[in-house]
């Protein structure tokens, strides 16, 4: 079996799995070696994958990113998440979201979604949260 050409078109390749534009498949299920490495693929799994957008750069955490990762960790010691539950919620947020966002910017982004649908805080708490924060760093800059 080879490879798809590049990322570009496996990712074509998934999104015609959508629901929407998806042709349905007739028993007894005879698909091509292409169509099984789409169907293979899965958005948080790009490890391996060909072509990625960005090529990896070593890079030195910044201020922001580590204080999001401890706060993350804090969120799982004390019980309102674990790592898969941030994993999935990172899968959940779609590809462009996804390959958008940075790294830390991700968990930051699925923590919030999480503890409002856990119950945890709610969106008038997280958003006078950020007006907060927001004014206190602008006051410093």
């Amino acid at each position: 079996m080879s490879p798809p050409a590049n990322f570009d078109s496996l990712s074509a390749r998934v999104a015609d799995l959508a629901p929407v534009y998806r042709e349905p498949l007739d028993s007894p299920y005879e698909i091509s070696n292409e169509l099984y490495a789409a169907l293979r693929h899965v958005l948080h799994d790009v490890g391996g994958q060909i072509d990625m957008p960005l090529p990896f750069k070593e890079k030195k955490e910044e201020d922001w990113e580590m204080n999001t990762y401890v706060t993350c960790e804090c969120l799982g010691w004390r019980g309102a998440w674990n790592s898969e539950e941030r994993r999935r919620a990172e899968n959940d947020l779609g590809a462009t979201l996804y390959f958008g966002l940075p790294y830390y910017a991700r968990w930051a982004t699925v923590a919030a979604k999480v503890l409002i649908n856990k119950g945890l805080i709610t969106p008038d708490e997280l958003t006078a949260k950020i007006d907060e924060v927001r004014a206190r760093t602008e006051t410093r800059a």
